[in-house]
């Protein structure tokens, strides 16, 4: 192997491994901060070992022109950033589907460090209980393959150093948030119906008989009707959260499958 390629391998590793290494840290199922450092840089040096023969041709072939570079480079960044943060907004449909059923459950006050988050943050128990299965599910249903297929299709979409448009990208991810909230309503929607009907059931019961200690009775029955409602409608809510991550995937990477 002849010496003089080293900078121009070097180069073009350090371009490609700036939108896989973003895009990989961020994507769901892969990207999770439970997962160790290690093998997340491993798997994405990986990756672009693999990636690097296919998107080499449309590399820079010397570091002469460092400005251009480095303009390069931010632009990868940026382009993995992009896609990354997009696809994570999925995962807000479940923190917000958990949001709620701790609601109605009367769970709210129920706190503890959320798992997908590391110890940075604390979230309902519900919530943390709904992304550690959906992450189970994501790597389970091979997903995370659309999005290891989809990190390669990037470079049909945007070549090296050609940036997204910024209100398209912002329009994205709006649009990816928009989305997620709405199927996070969805999946909570049979916890907002019995919350409805089980409160007015204990309004009309404490007029009935207002001797009757409603708030003693009232909460651990609401935390023993909800759970036997959260595990008969389990499976259907998670089917509609891979549902809706299988769509994303499909509107980030048009071209993998």
């Amino acid at each position: 192997m002849n010496i003089t390629v080293l900078p121009e391998f070097a180069i073009a590793f350090a371009l490609v491994f700036a939108r896989i290494g973003t895009m990989m840290m961020l994507v769901p199922g892969l990207g999770e901060r439970t997962t160790p450092a290690r093998i997340r840089l491993g798997l994405a040096v990986l990756v672009t070992v693999l990636t690097l023969p296919i998107v080499r041709a449309g590399m820079p072939k010397s570091m002469e022109n460092m400005p251009a570079l480095a303009q390069l480079l931010v632009s990868e960044l940026l382009i993995g950033f992009t896609f990354g943060l997009a696809s994570r907004f999925m995962m807000s449909s479940l923190q917000t589907a958990g949001v709620l059923i701790a609601q109605q459950m009367g769970l709210s006050f129920t706190m503890m460090l959320d798992p997908t988050h590391g110890d940075q943050g604390q979230s309902a128990v519900i919530s943390s209980f709904l992304s550690l299965l959906g992450v189970a599910l994501i790597l389970a249903l091979n997903l995370h393959h659309v999005a290891l297929m989809g990190i390669v299709d990037s470079y049909r979409t945007f070549s090296p150093g050609e940036l997204p448009p910024a209100g398209d990208a912002a329009q994205l991810a709006i649009s990816i948030a928009k989305t997620s909230f709405g199927v996070g309503v969805q999946i909570a929607a049979p916890f907002l119906v019995f919350g409805l009907v089980f409160n007015v059931g204990l309004g009309v019961l404490s007029r009935m008989m207002p001797q009757l200690q409603v708030f003693f009775l009232a909460m651990p029955a609401t935390i023993l009707v909800g759970t036997v409602v959260l595990v008969l409608v389990l499976t259907l809510m998670m089917d509609g959260f891979t549902t809706h991550v299988a769509a994303t995937f499909r509107e980030l990477f048009p071209g993998a499958r």
